[in-house]
């Protein structure tokens, strides 16, 4: 009989607790039991190999999740972010997480604005796996948005623990930003309305809204964070001090003209290991600074702001590894089922920025 070579992981199988009748003792039995997971014909592949030597990514303590940007903002009106929902599962993350903008908000009543998010979490509710909210500028225009976020989600800044790294999730649109020019809405509705009839003259009423000095001003607006939130943080990070690897996540990419606040942040968060992520802008870029990674996602279905390669819809991939994370950019225009591309989907597969 042929011998065969294992390379195999240990697993600890516990044996159910058996009750016994009649007043019986219970008793738990322990098995360890190897269990394969590579074999190979050892007797035909003495020497040389058909694969190579590296050893199997496959560490219990390393993990993947997906990172998805901003759906509105001018939504595409072909359903950019409803694919990506089919097409992260067909990934299969651990979880995934939104750095904010889901509805375009502005709602003239409370009805309206149920509509967007129950559209929104329609959308949502297709993954098959857990899903974590970042409030945007969008998803809490007015007071009134605010409140439906906290009645929605409990909270407007949050952390989690996973394998030992750290989740921070911001809320950078607390009470310190512009006030939106009151004709937003009917504009947003215009320009959704002009992708579908007229692309052209979108693309043309889009360049105008961001070429006004309104718009600029508010976007070099530095984020404040206000104190609650700030003591939040402080606590947050000091009581979990020890974790592999820290990830911030925010609407805003507050390290473009940070605030003094921010830069508090940024100083309580140089004694560790730590990834920023972002979104608001719809461009991606990156940015390196004083040694930490601080990423701004581009768009999953919002309007094109800037023109370059940074205007592209996409996820990106993050594997937690020994070292840090791993971090790979998918253009959802390059990510489609077995069946092959659907010809039907090339306005939400592959848009055109302006």
């Amino acid at each position: 009989m042929k011998s065969q070579k294992l390379f195999y992981f240990k697993t600890t199988i516990i044996a159910l607790a058996i009750t016994m009748l009649s007043g019986c003792t219970q008793t738990t039995q322990e098995t360890n039991k190897d269990v394969s997971a590579f074999i190979y014909d050892e007797e035909a592949l003495l020497n040389a190999k058909p694969w190579t030597s590296k050893d199997f990514q496959n560490k219990p303590e390393n993990f993947q999740f997906a990172i998805i940007g901003d759906r509105t903002g001018g939504a595409n009106a072909l359903g950019t972010f409803n694919l990506a929902m089919d097409q992260i599962n067909l990934l299969q993350p651990e979880f995934v997480i939104n750095v904010g903008d889901l509805i375009e908000g502005y709602p003239e009543s409370k009805g309206e604005l149920d509509v967007m998010w129950d559209e929104a979490d329609s959308m949502i509710s297709k993954l098959q796996m857990p899903f974590f909210y970042t409030i945007g500028n969008h998803d809490v225009s007015t007071p009134e948005t605010k409140e439906a976020w906290l009645e929605r989600r409990g909270v407007d800044y949050y952390y989690f623990l996973y394998n030992d790294v750290l989740f921070i999730v911001l809320n950078s649109e607390d009470d310190s930003r512009p006030a939106p020019p009151p004709e937003i809405m009917e504009g947003i509705k215009i320009y959704n309305k002009l992708q579908l009839e007229d692309p052209e003259a979108a693309k043309e009423m889009l360049k105008e809204f961001m070429s006004d000095e309104a718009v600029i001003a508010a976007l070099a607006q530095p984020v404040e964070f206000l104190e609650k939130q700030m003591n939040w943080i402080k606590k947050t990070l000091a009581e979990n001090a020890d974790v592999r690897w820290t990830f911030l996540f925010l609407h805003e990419p507050c390290w473009e003209n940070p605030s003094e606040s921010f830069k508090v942040i940024q100083s309580k968060l140089k004694s560790r290991n730590h990834t920023l992520f972002a979104g608001h802008l719809h461009y991606y870029d990156y940015d390196n600074i004083d040694g930490y990674e601080h990423i701004t996602m581009g768009p999953a279905g919002s309007s094109f702001h800037h023109d370059g390669p940074g205007n592209v819809d996409h996820i990106m991939w993050v594997t937690m590894t020994d070292d840090g994370p791993q971090m790979g950019n998918i253009a959802l225009k390059g990510l489609f089922d077995r069946r092959g591309l659907d010809t039907t989907m090339f306005g939400a597969y592959d848009r055109k920025g302006y």
